[in-house]
Parts: C-alpha cells; sequence; structure tokens
C-alpha cells in the first residue's frame, strides 16, 4: 500500500500528544505495519534500544503499542538538558556533542538531513507513520528552525491533527490562536481538533465546539476524557503531576529530586505500592522507609548541590537504618569518590561522594554506555538475598566507570555489609517483579504490615485500556479517512 501519515501536534507541552500517538499506534497495528516517529525530542526520560542507541522514551512506549521494535529511526534528535542552557545532542541514537541553544540552532541544516534519511528508511519498512510534534505547534519565533513540528509537517505534508489540553483552560482559544499563527502551507493540512483531560458533563461543552469548527471550518475529531494513564511519563514535565497527590499507603519512599533528576519513571512501578515523595533539595526529608537517590543528568555538580544544602547529611544519617538505593549517577553520588577528568564539569578534579558505599567513579572520556542487560542477583542482606541467583533486566546510559569490590547484579553495582545500601546503574530495576516484591516485602515486614502483591497491569493490558478509551471518544472514521486508509 501506499505509505501514509498521520502528524499530532499540540497546542502546548503535556497536552497529551505522546498518549495519543501511543493510542493510535496501537489501534492502527490491528490491521497494518505502524511505526512512532518524532524528528526532536527534549527528555530526560530516554531508553536504549536493542542495538544500544538512545532514544526517548516516549517513542519507545511508541513502538511497543505499535507492536514495533524501537530503534533510532523514530527519535533522529534527542536533545538531554545539562544546565545552564546546554543539551547534550544525540544523534541517532548517539552522543553527537553538548551545544546550547544557540550552537544548536545554527546546525539545524544538519539535523534537517538526519530526520530525512530517518524518515525515508521508516517509510521502507512501515505502511504508517504516526507522527509527534513537541511543546506548542505556534512558537512563531522558530519557525524556520522548528524541525519537530512546522519543519516535519512540510517535509512530510501530513495530515494534522491539534491537541488541546482543557484542563489548563482556555482550549478554545488555544486551538483556534494555534491554526491562526500557523504558517498557510502548514495550515491547510490542519485536518482536525481532539480536546483532552475533560471532566464534566459533556453537554455543556457542545456549544463551544461547534463554534470552534464554525470560525475555524476544522472538526473536532472528539473529547477525550481525564482517566489515569498507566503509560511511563515523557519528561520533567510529568514529574510536576506527582507532587501533593496523596497515597493511603502507610510505606514512604523518598525520592531526591536532584536539580538534574533523570530517568525518574524508574521509581513509577512503585507509585501503587508506596508513597513515593519526590524531595527537593532544600525540603526536609522527614522520616521515610526508605530512600532512592535517582539518576542525573550531571552527577559532580548534583554531588556538589547535595552537599551545598545539607541534604547529603540528612541521607547519611539514615545509614544502616533503612534501605537506601542509588540509580545510575544516584549510584555514583554515594561512592567514595568522583574523579572527573573534565568530562562533566569543565575542569579536572575528584570529588569526596557520600561515602555510603566502597565504590570509586571516573569519568575519563566523553562515551557513554548504553545497552541493555540481563544480570543474576547475587547479593546478600535482608532485601535481596530472597531472590538470589535470579534474573533482572534493564538498561545502562551512563558516563563514567565504577570499581566496586562487592558487586550485587552480575558484576554491576555494590552493597554494603549489611545489605540495606544499594548501588547500580540498571534502570528499570524496579520493572522487575522479583525486585520490586522483595523491596515492597522487607519495608512492610519492617513496620509489622502485610505485603500482598498486587496484580500490576501487563504493558499490552495497559495499551489497550488507552486504545479502547480513545476508540470510544474519537471518531476513528474521520482519522482514517483523512490518512486514506
Amino acid at each position: 500500500m501506499e505509505k501514509k501519515s498521520v502528524l499530532i501536534l499540540g497546542t502546548a507541552s503535556h497536552v497529551g500528544k505522546s498518549s495519543v500517538v501511543t493510542a493510535i499506534c496501537r489501534i492502527l497495528s490491528r490491521n497494518y505495519r505502524v511505526a512512532p516517529f518524532k524528528a526532536q525530542n527534549m527528555s530526560l526520560n530516554s531508553w536504549i534500544t536493542k542495538d544500544g542507541k538512545e532514544i526517548g522514551i516516549a517513542q519507545a512506549i511508541q513502538a511497543k503499542a505499535a507492536g514495533a521494535e524501537p530503534t533510532a529511526d523514530m527519535n533522529p534528535v534527542l536533545l538531554k538538558p545539562k544546565g545552564d542552557c546546554v543539551s547534550q545532542v544525540i544523534l541517532l541514537g548517539e552522543p553527537y556533542a553538548d551545544k546550547s541553544a544557540g550552537q544548536y540552532y545554527d546546525s539545524i541544516a544538519e539535523m534537517n538531513s538526519v530526520l530525512k534519511g530517518a524518515l525515508e528508511r521508516l517509510y521502507k519498512e512501515y505502511d504508517i507513520l504516526v507522527m509527534e510534534g513537541a511543546g506548542g505547534a505556534a512558537e512563531i519565533n522558530l519557525y524556520e528552525r522548528d524541525i519537530v513540528n512546522v519543519g516535519t509537517a512540510r517535509l512530510t505534508q501530513a495530515p494534522i491533527i491539534l491537541v488541546g489540553d482543557i484542563e489548563r483552560g482556555g482550549v478554545f482559544a488555544s486551538l483556534y490562536g494555534t491554526v491562526e499563527l500557523l504558517p498557510g502551507d502548514v495550515r491547510k493540512n490542519v485536518k482536525g481538533f481532539i480536546i483532552n483531560k475533560f471532566r464534566g458533563d459533556i453537554e455543556i461543552l457542545k456549544p463551544g465546539l461547534k463554534q470552534l469548527e464554525e470560525k475555524t471550518g476544522i472538526p473536532v475529531l472528539g473529547v477525550l476524557p481525564y482517566f489515569k494513564i498507566r503509560i511511563p511519563s515523557e519528561d520533567s514535565v510529568s514529574l510536576a503531576d506527582k507532587e501533593g497527590k496523596e497515597c493511603e499507603k502507610d510505606i514512604e519512599i523518598a525520592v531526591i529530586r536532584l536539580p538534574r533528576i533523570s530517568n525518574f519513571t524508574d521509581f513509577e512501578p512503585l507509585e501503587g505500592l508506596a508513597k513515593i515523595r519526590y524531595v527537593d533539595l532544600d525540603e526536609e526529608l522527614g522520616n521515610p522507609d526508605a530512600i532512592i537517590i535517582p539518576g542525573t543528568k550531571n552527577t559532580v555538580n548534583d554531588l556538589l548541590d547535595l552537599k551545598t544544602s545539607s541534604m547529603a547529611e540528612k541521607i547519611r544519617a539514615f545509614q544502616g537504618k533503612i534501605p537506601i538505593f542509588g540509580i545510575c549517577g544516584g549510584y555514583q553520588i554515594m561512592g567514595k569518590t568522583i574523579f572527573d577528568s573534565g568530562v562533566e564539569n569543565g575542569v579536572e578534579a575528584e570529588f569526596e561522594g557520600l561515602g555510603l558505599l566502597d565504590v570509586r567513579t571516573k569519568f575519563g572520556a566523553y562515551e557513554k554506555k548504553t545497552i541493555q542487560v540481563t544480570k543474576k542477583v547475587n547479593a546478600c542482606g535482608p532485601i535481596l538475598s530472597p531472590i538470589d541467583g535470579e534474573e533482572v533486566k534493564g538498561y545502562e546510559i551512563h558516563m563514567g566507570i565504577t570499581d566496586s569490590c562487592r558487586s550485587v547484579f552480575g558484576d554491576d553495582g555494590a552493597i554494603d555489609e549489611e545489605g540495606l545500601i544499594i548501588g547500580t546503574y540498571l534502570h528499570g530495576l524496579f520493572d522487575n517483579t522479583n525486585v520490586r516484591n522483595a523491596f515492597m516485602q522487607y519495608l512492610y515486614r519492617k513496620k509489622g504490615l502485610e505485603y500482598r502483591p498486587e496484580d500490576t497491569m501487563t504493558e499490552s493490558d495497559a495499551f489497550e485500556e488507552l486504545a479502547n478509551v480513545v476508540e470510544q471518544n474519537l471518531d476513528m472514521k474521520k482519522i482514517y479517512e483523512m490518512m486514506g486508509i
């Protein structure tokens, strides 16, 4: 069949573009070979493909929903913010360079060439591409440098669906205003609106829907209700949604909200089992049942901020009393020393870590390890000894090498003599049912509570749940027609 595509744009960040793309990928995959595509993604939540390439986690999730193997072509440009207006640029899954915003935009012609090649390869392999924009589509100051919204629209001439978030307020103005501000050659391809995250009586909304259609000549394809999406979050904007949420669980896990936190999706599998509290460096740590130090885009700077804020001392006060986990950069921070040859901070220096684990890390070259792994648990102590010898899966995304004399997952990580302090490079650790249950079993038992492993929804079930909600609330017939299928 002729290659087809659709482009999902948004009025702003976090309006639901990624979830709409995921749902449409799932629905279309029942009859076609489907792949997601996002020309450029800015996110610290990333995923490692089978061939060791790094892409945004949203495109990996969308590919899985489509029944496709995630590849770097699905997200050819990934920007990972490092702070001070500098991002690490990942091209086709490989580290390219650290660039400021100005330097990046100066190389936009090269980025365009990369995405054209990725699109050509995807079109050869798949029947349909479900493409996603980034942020708001009407960033009028960026049109000539915008490869992900206007650039993708012009390159593919795909029909466009514009998504707005009614929960933010002003959804009609944002949809109308976005359409009016788009360049004429892009505006003509806007074929439908979706209003997302609606709570309330649809009848009250209908007069507004009618007026929007009359003013723009563009149909509203449907209104999606607000509901809990059970797929991993895309970026740091989603982290704000977690703040202030009440949880009835008696177990509290404090995740240190490092200024440059990355891959916080590591802890989402724990959310239904315990109260996960993200703690800023200037907050009180309180009296948690466990502490997790997460990954970071800049280990050295976050270590220094931990010390300056006194959060380092607050964490050390719990040594030997409760479990303390460190993932990736958090693992490096927990060690005795970090030697930076200039890769992290621009200057050669050695930094004293938290000293919670007998490990030392060295940043020697601008090289990143990106790989999917399967390891065996080889651990002592009250948390992991019940699953000693069992397999765990995960993926590594890190710079630096850490020397450990007491590894915990195969040749990875470290554990203290008491078995309460554990560090690892494995992202996705708590996606492993055996690790998750062993951790929670210990925490519940210590408080004299009974832990009953909950039936967690499978990834496939989560995709089907999302797809069903979208199918029931959108005019899928119109979407098929605009795509020519």
